[in-house]
């Protein structure tokens, strides 16, 4: 009995937020034809004990939240321990659409895509509302880190830019992808995605990583080969040494920024060049999709 209510409670959380991404109006890019910002929602648990949240605080800074600190911070009077606690992560893959726009470009983003930066995030902000939300009124405390006011950006002696928390780092640790040369994260639907977590009190089943090495879906870490997204990118903010996140900092804003408010009429940014038209785009790559993308 214990276990199919285990199993209920999982299926219950993942259709929560398959639904929303589904059926939702929310799901849109508000351009002419309201397309939908995302495809479907891929779905991932870890323990809120999980040694790797203490393994990011150790390697990013003191800053860096575990689960435990930012649902103890939201709800100070809750004796509550770590392994009581699950993040709830997922990961919204972009549209074909948006994705066959982007591939094309060269400097600055698709109006797409660049919708997808903004409003998609949007979608993305009230998907995880609508989490908590359903959760809370299930008797489930819980808590979106990156919608708390205690969240904040960072400067970080070694990565340069970081904060207190990483919704990618989540999704690495629940399952659901590894990280790239441009520090994107490769899942099961590729890198074009934006993903979102939820840390809850509940207690779900950790979802296995079929993984051990933060780079096992990247080919240039694994094999040697590809590194196609450092041609992708537009002002040579990725090399062989990664990813320089001042170069595309500054790529972002003020140059793309003003190309969309310009080109398309709204104020937003982006880029996504190096998400679009590699091999990762939309799966975990093979030798067979880098000589499909490689230059003649």
């Amino acid at each position: 009995m214990q276990g199919e209510q285990i199993n209920d409670l999982t299926a219950w959380v993942k259709k929560i937020i398959q639904n929303f991404i589904e059926h939702s109006p929310e799901n849109t890019l508000r351009n002419q034809f309201d397309e939908k910002a995302f495809d479907g929602a891929l779905v991932g648990f870890s323990s809120g004990a999980d040694p790797l949240y203490a393994a990011y605080k150790a390697h990013v800074g003191p800053f860096h939240w575990t689960p435990w600190e930012i649902f103890t911070r939201t709800f100070p009077n809750s004796a509550v321990k770590p392994d009581e606690l699950t993040v709830i992560s997922w990961v919204l893959p972009q549209t074909e659409a948006t994705k066959s726009d982007n591939r094309r470009q060269r400097t600055y983003p698709s109006e797409r895509w660049a919708r997808a930066r903004i409003y998609g995030e949007t979608v993305n902000v009230k998907l995880r509302t609508h989490v908590v939300d359903l959760l809370q009124k299930k008797g489930y405390q819980a808590v979106a880190p990156m919608l708390s006011p205690y969240w904040e950006r960072k400067n970080s002696d070694r990565y340069v830019f970081a904060s207190t928390w990483s919704e990618r780092h989540a999704a690495y640790a629940s399952g659901l992808g590894t990280f790239g040369l441009c520090d994107g994260l490769i899942t099961f639907r590729g890198k074009a995605m934006r993903a979102g977590s939820v840390v809850a009190r509940i207690r779900i089943p950790s979802t296995p990583r079929p993984y051990n090495d933060p780079h096992a879906y990247c080919l240039f870490f694994t094999q040697g080969i590809c590194g196609i997204c450092i041609s992708r990118c537009p002002v040579g903010a990725i090399t062989e040494s990664g990813h320089d996140k001042v170069k595309c900092l500054q790529h972002l804003r003020p140059a793309s920024a003003t190309y969309v408010e310009s080109h398309y009429g709204f104020k937003g940014y982006g880029c996504g060049l190096c998400q679009t038209g590699v091999p990762c785009e939309s799966k975990i790559p093979t030798k067979r999709d880098v000589d499909r993308y490689a230059p003649e």
